[in-house]
């Protein structure tokens, strides 16, 4: 048993790691006594991307990174609900009856396993013609064209009945046709009527802010296409959260997007790490470039980590992993981030 400084998904708390039976560890937030001798780094759970494209790279990867949760923005729902169930949160090593199960993996060769939960939106709903229907890397049954309340009410229990925890919704006038406000509306009070928040691809000028209006509960990259005003700004920091994606942008489009991320986290409002993994040759695990865009907006520290959303490393079914670094947490920089072993208890 050793002390240890872990991440709690808000701040650094105290308490101990053992190990158990089995290869497994154990975190327990405690009173640390003065003679137990410390790990050399603090403790979290596995961070999230909160966008992502699983159907566009090799999900198999995501076993070996520190990703402990996924949120796929973009798919067919057939395939995410079936990824969804094969892909399980396991719990520790500790857990007998699952130990077991993977000790016999040739009653279950389709399944694969790993730390990495997922979460999905499914399919994009676009009006006929919209974005990304046009698209060549849009899978089969990736997206619903949406002309009447009716499809719209047809497509958000689709998702739903796929098991989706958001909906997600494209409103790209730089690519084509967008919904109308009306319609736009109806969708976003429709999905909240079965619990669902809305994410909405927001581009083209002033779309960031009619998403917002509109009730849009996340925007699923920070706008890039325009540089809101200060104004402008604080009402999006007051009503919705914004899925960061800077390192897909270059030029003049990723300095409008870190500027807008730089004055929106100034203001208050929430910054959630995510990449669009699969826009392009991204890894599958954290992106060191998305890191350093969101640095360069000032996103650093506790709040970079807050942006990461690590999962509860005191829930028994989260992966731990360690940063490396120093005891006052000064240099806990995620892409140093690596799982934790039972070796690192032999201090």
């Amino acid at each position: 048993m050793i002390a240890v400084t872990f991440f709690d998904g808000d701040g650094w708390r105290e308490g101990v790691v053992a190990g158990v039976d089995g290869g497994g560890m154990l975190l327990r937030e405690e009173a640390v006594p003065t003679a137990l001798p410390r790990l050399d780094g603090v403790i979290t759970g596995g961070f999230t991307d909160h966008h992502v494209h699983l159907q566009l790279v090799d999900h198999a990867l995501l076993a070996d990174s520190v990703l402990g949760r996924v949120v796929d923005l973009g798919a067919n729902p057939e395939v995410l609900r079936d990824l969804s169930g094969r892909f399980v949160s396991l719990r520790s090593l500790n857990d007998r009856s699952l130990s077991e199960e993977r000790s016999d993996e040739t009653k279950r060769p389709h399944v694969a396993r790993t730390s990495t939960a997922i979460a999905f939106a499914g399919a994009f709903l676009t009006p006929p013609g919209g974005y990304p229907s046009d698209r060549e890397w849009a899978p089969a049954g990736s997206f619903r064209e949406i002309a009447t309340v009716e499809d719209a009410a047809r497509a958000i229990a689709e998702m739903a009945d796929a098991g989706a925890s958001r909906i997600k919704v494209a409103s790209n006038s730089d690519a084509g046709p967008v919904f109308d406000d009306e319609l736009l509306r109806t969708i976003i009070e429709l999905a909240a009527a079965r619990d669902l928040p809305v994410v909405v691809h927001a581009q083209g000028p002033g779309e960031a802010q009619r998403a917002a209006r509109l009730g849009a509960h996340t925007l699923a990259h920070a706008p890039f296409t325009e540089r809101l005003t200060d104004d402008e700004i604080s009402e999006q920091a007051a009503s919705v959260s914004w899925i960061s994606t800077l390192a897909i942008h270059d030029g003049a489009e990723r300095a409008t997007a870190i500027d807008n991320v730089g004055r929106f986290h100034a203001a208050g409002g929430t910054v959630l790490y995510g990449t669009d993994m699969g826009n392009g040759p991204t890894p599958v695990d954290v992106n060191p470039r998305e890191i350093e865009a969101l640095r360069e907006a000032g996103v650093d520290g506790l709040d970079l980590l807050r942006a990461l959303a690590p999962a509860d490393p005191l829930d028994p079914a989260s992966a731990l992993f360690i940063l490396p670094g120093t005891p006052d947490r000064t240099d806990a920089d995620p892409l140093r981030a690596r799982r934790l072993t039972p070796a690192d208890l032999k201090v």
